[in-house]
């Protein structure tokens, strides 16, 4: 077999940024390669949900009155498994779990990081095979070092992030993250069995033909959000438009295809729920960290999203992210 060198994995090229920084520890590298490791661990079991007893229910309900599949538990346990193992993180939180996760021993009470997921967004779709995925983010701890972690290192505004990344198990598997210094997506190569480097330095392009919302509550939300939509469904010569709509119903391959394509995904509060739906610390936090790296916007309607100081772990919001000239667009009539 012949091995292209020209194509970077993920191990290589995080080493390779991090001969960049001689002063850096490697823990965040150490700490990324360790959720590479569990994507692949999931992503076996993703494609053979259809052949074992692993799919439907669990038989039991998160913290959020949802019920919870059997791979959320499983991919669940395996992101906290590996973390927990490694040297690089002082604890987890994750949106199955009702409280934060101490690793409470000597290597990762000196650990600089913790980690917060979503493990495996969009199980709802797994019955249906329909992509699905993980989300997680990495934040630099403000308690003391040496000591366990504590609830606050997790109640951080979203700017404090140090990384956020997605894995997306669809047709082929990839795992995209950013850092400050970019976006960059890997794709599993599975004759070797590494996520080798697909999409150096991701932009997500200033505007697009797309936008992802769920139709079927448009009257449940704001009018000035229903404006907007109306304005998406418009042909007008200042925005391009008519937009197409696409909406998956799983949130990782929305704002993935919006991102590489251009577009807008909305995820507004309705009348049922007037905080949002979506969870600012596992879903909203990340992705707009990845997209405002990546040149987009992200709000929740009222302010930039990595601005809001959280009160909770499970805390939600209305979530709106995507290409800039879009998002412009958008906030013109929210504030109209």
């Amino acid at each position: 077999m012949i091995i292209n060198r020209n194509i970077l994995t993920l191990d290589e090229f995080t080493i390779q940024q991090l001969r960049d920084f001689p002063q850096a520890t490697g823990e965040l590298s150490s700490l990324l390669r360790d959720i590479g490791l569990a994507a692949k661990r999931v992503n076996v079991e993703v494609n053979k949900a259809g052949l074992v007893d692993i799919l439907g229910d669990y038989g039991t309900t998160n913290i959020q009155g949802e019920e919870v599949k059997k791979l959320d538990i499983y991919a669940n346990n395996q992101f906290m498994g590996v973390l927990k193992h490694g040297i690089s993180c002082a604890g987890i939180a994750s949106e199955e779990l009702d409280d934060i996760v101490v690793f409470n021993d000597d290597v990762s009470n000196n650990s600089k990081y913790i980690c917060m997921f979503d493990p495996l967004d969009g199980s709802g779709n797994i019955d249906v095979n329909i992509s699905i995925g993980t989300i997680f983010s990495v934040y630099r701890r403000v308690s003391e070092l040496g000591k366990p972690a504590t609830k606050e290192d997790f109640l951080q505004p979203g700017h404090q992030q140090v990384a956020a990344g997605y894995i997306i198990y669809g047709s082929s598997t990839m795992l995209v993250y950013a850092t400050r210094r970019g976006v960059n997506g890997f794709t599993l190569d599975q004759s070797i069995g590494e996520f080798s480097l697909s999409h150096a330095n991701i932009k997500c392009p200033p505007s697009g033909k797309i936008y992802s919302v769920n139709h079927g509550n448009f009257f449940q939300y704001d009018e000035k959000v229903r404006s907007y939509i109306n304005l998406c469904q418009k042909k007008d010569k200042t925005t391009g438009g008519p937009y197409t709509q696409r909406y998956i119903g799983s949130m990782v391959a929305d704002v993935h295809r919006n991102l590489l394509k251009g577009g807008i995904f909305m995820y507004p509060a309705t009348t049922d729920k007037p905080k949002g739906k979506l969870r600012l610390l596992y879903e909203c936090n990340p992705f707009a960290f990845i997209v405002e790296v990546a040149g987009g916007k992200a709000t929740n309607g009222k302010q930039r999203i990595l601005d809001v100081v959280p009160s909770e772990l499970h805390q939600r919001t209305p979530f709106f992210v995507g290409s800039k000239d879009m998002m412009g667009e958008l906030e013109s009539c929210l504030t109209a």
